[in-house]
This record gives structure tokens, C-alpha cells and sequence, in this order.
């Protein structure tokens, strides 16, 4: 991560983010209420945190075969605990993922980055009827993901394990269009822009593509940049930890930058 980086951009987002009152898109302003800024809470979010939290308690340790960047931690072998502290979201954006498929009525979704589970969990556990694919390069962890899934009951997530740059267009070419693609795998300008180039293929005219950690780095920043320009992408809300972008041919372009807060108070940081 680029400190500097991520720390200026935090504290610009924070001064400079709108609320519902700046949204003048019909669409835009029904998804914010109610996916984004959100607060109900489901049952399946109890279990979930529990099992995170025998996450963060386990001393068991992974050999990790690691593609990509976005590890804080990157020694060969992880303690379990080591990982869910740092490479776990964090349970409030992972509760907003989940409201936001849900508000979405999402379907089929691609996860891009299983790590141990938790963040795919709430993917697939926003409908009965979610179909996720999840890539994951380390076999280790993959197997241990699976284990997550089956403590918590949810059957219909299919781990592809294996460099993402090889699993992922093989997995692609028999998937049919996804509603989702949530992006968290190699944490890098040129591997973001070559994963979304081939995910368009699959993207219909209600799909979303979620980018995860968009100000990590200044490479991920100019990744984030490049995709809202796509001639392709409509609409794009910048979110933070999270960036959006849309594909509906009836909107025209725009770009928002939004909070995920309860009140914004430019003055609050």
C-alpha cells in the first residue's frame, strides 16, 4: 500500500464526498438509500462474523502461494489470524456488499479473490438463489475457504484455484453474463485493466463491476480512472474503499463521489 497515497485521498474523499441530496439520477438516488447507506441488518450477518471471529483467533498456520499484490502480510507461511486482520474486509463494507447484491437481486456473480471465504460468503448469502464463482490462486487457502462455506451451509460457490490469469478467462468462456463482478484480486494498474477487459464480455445492461481498494496505490488509482472513462461504463460512484461502475445504456455518463457515512460533516475526519 502507498501510505502517503492512500492517506490524501482518504482525507479529500472525506472533504469533498456528497450525500443523496447532490444525486439528481432517479436511479442513482433509489440505489444510495438503499443499498449504500443502508443499515438493516439480516441474520446471516451473526453467523458470518462469528466464524470470522474464530478467524482471528486461530493460530493455524497456511503455506501461501501468493500472484498478486494487496498482502500486508507476506511471509510464506500466515498464521489464520494474520490473514483475517488483514486481508478480510472489514465486517461494515462486507455487510454494504451484501445489501448492495441484494438490492441489485443479484444472481450470478464473479468474486475475484477468495482469500478465507468471509467476503464471498456474504456475496453468495445475499439471495437464495446467488450463483458465485470465486478465484483463488493459493491452493491452501482455497481449501481453507471451502472449509468457511461449509461451517456456514452455503453450497452453490465454485472456487476456481489457480493463477487468476489462466482460471479466469478459461472460467469465462462457459459463465453466462453475471450481475456482479466484484474485483479484489491482484492489486495492480495493469492486471484491474486486463481482468475488466475481459469481465466486459460478460456484463449486461444491469451488471455491476465493484473494484475493491481503488486508492491503494497510485497504479490502482489510475486503473479506477481509466475504467469510469470506458466508453462503455455509464455511470461510476466513487464510494472509497469501494468504486462502482454501471453499464446502462439509457443513463448518460456521470461520475459520483458519495459517502458511505451516516452524516457528512466536512469538518469531521
Amino acid at each position: 500500500m502507498d501510505r502517503i497515497h492512500y492517506a490524501y485521498n482518504f482525507l479529500r474523499h472525506r472533504l469533498f464526498a456528497k450525500d443523496e441530496h447532490s444525486v439528481h439520477s432517479p436511479f442513482v438516488f433509489n440505489f444510495y438509500l438503499d443499498s449504500i447507506r443502508a443499515r438493516e441488518k439480516y441474520y446471516v450477518f451473526d453467523a458470518i462474523e462469528a466464524v470470522r471471529e474464530e478467524l482471528l483467533q486461530s493460530d493455524e498456520r497456511l503455506e501461501i502461494t501468493d500472484f498478486g499484490a494487496g498482502a500486508v502480510d507476506t511471509s510464506k507461511h500466515r498464521k489464520v489470524s494474520s490473514i483475517a486482520q488483514y486481508s478480510l474486509k472489514p465486517k461494515e463494507q462486507a455487510e454494504m456488499l451484501f445489501r448492495i447484491l441484494r438490492e441489485l437481486k443479484a444472481k450470478n456473480i464473479l468474486d475475484l479473490g477468495t482469500s478465507l471465504g468471509i467476503t464471498t460468503a456474504y456475496l453468495a448469502s445475499s439471495s437464495k438463489d446467488a450463483i458465485v464463482h470465486t478465484f483463488e490462486g493459493c491452493p491452501n487457502t482455497a481449501n481453507f475457504a471451502q472449509s468457511t462455506f461449509s461451517k456456514l451451509e452455503i453450497e452453490d460457490i465454485n472456487i476456481h484455484q489457480g493463477n487468476i490469469e489462466h482460471t479466469l478467462p478459461k472460467a469465462l468462456k462457459d459463465l453466462p453474463p453475471q450481475d456482479v463482478i466484484f474485483f479484489d484480486a491482484n492489486h495492480q494498474k495493469e492486471s484491474t485493466l486486463r481482468y475488466f477487459e475481459w469481465c466486459l464480455e460478460k456484463a449486461h445492461n444491469e451488471s455491476v463491476f465493484i473494484f475493491d481498494d481503488i486508492y491503494w496505490s497510485k497504479g490502482m488509482t489510475k486503473a479506477w480512472q481509466a475504467i469510469c472513462k470506458h466508453p462503455k461504463v455509464t455511470v461510476s460512484i466513487d464510494l472509497f474503499d469501494f468504486g462502482l461502475v454501471f453499464f446502462r445504456k439509457e443513463q448518460g455518463k456521470q461520475h459520483f463521489t458519495l459517502t458511505t457515512q451516516p452524516e457528512k460533516h466536512p469538518w469531521m475526519i
